[in-house]
């Protein structure tokens, strides 16, 4: 049977003008996290306000898009967070984390939370707050840059060595890195693979100590949990070690509620 030329096209030729307006609506308007107009829209994503007009329509008739009756801006309603839970992967590993992390939280006394690799970025998809009055908050969706996290670099260890390089050559902040560096990075991500855990200072905020270990479906990472320490409540009554151990402990109940058996 002869090859339709049409399918040896390469992929990214073909583009639906409406569909890609409609899109962009939506992922500007969920960048912003706030109220937009149809004015500003239109200049946030390089289009002419009237371009867009039959996009908005179409997109708050559909229920996406909520239009405010006095101030006529338009913000996100929560379809696309309903259709994204109903069947997803992610609401298994929620399930299988939740009472884990709530007891990881009331037996240290901190803050922990869940993340995955998300289109080359780090997403936290569930966290447990620390009982205490002051507590961590890392909130659900948030997206951190992979090299810059504990999570990241647990995930990372774990992987596939080509897909490990891969990634990180998709990475800009690795690629800036001189040789050396980036060769200290990688015997870094080894030491962590072999430890099976990685402590560490954040990165990200002063005054915190993350504790992060994988949840492992044999030898493979799918999520990495965290538990993150602020120096001001560290309970004197545990070590870091303490707290490595009671950690893989949850990360072993939540891979057992999902049926893995490591190795």
């Amino acid at each position: 049977m002869p090859v339709n030329e049409e399918m040896k096209e390469q992929p990214g030729k073909y583009h639906a003008p409406a569909l890609e307006k409609g899109l962009d609506i939506l992922e500007y308007l969920a960048f912003e996290g706030r109220p937009l107009s149809q004015t500003d829209i239109a200049a946030g994503i390089n289009k002419n306000p009237n371009e867009i007009y039959r996009m908005l329509v179409c997109l708050e008739q559909r229920g996406y898009l909520l239009r405010d009756e006095i101030s006529g801006k338009y913000r996100q309603t929560l379809k696309l967070f309903h259709l994204s839970h109903r069947h997803s992967p992610i609401d298994e590993v929620r399930r299988a984390a939740r009472y884990p992390m709530d007891d990881l939280a009331e037996k240290i006394k901190q803050s922990c939370h869940l993340s995955v690799l998300y289109q080359d970025k780090l997403i936290v998809i569930a966290q447990t707050r620390s009982p205490e009055p002051i507590a961590l908050s890392i909130e659900e969706g948030s997206l951190f840059p992979v090299m810059l996290t504990a999570s990241g670099r647990v995930l990372l260890s774990f992987m596939d060595e080509y897909e490990r390089l891969e990634f990180l050559k998709r990475n800009d902040l690795f690629v800036s890195y001189p040789v050396s560096r980036q060769q200290k990075f990688l015997t870094g991500l080894r030491d962590i693979k072999t430890k099976g855990y990685y402590i560490t200072d954040s990165d990200l905020a002063t005054g915190v100590v993350d504790i992060s270990v994988p949840i492992r479906n044999g030898l493979d990472a799918i999520a990495s949990l965290t538990v993150s320490i602020l120096s001001i409540q560290f309970e004197k009554s545990l070590s870091y070690d303490d707290i490595v151990e009671i950690v893989r402990q949850a990360a072993d109940n939540i891979s057992s509620n999902l049926g893995f058996t490591n190795l």
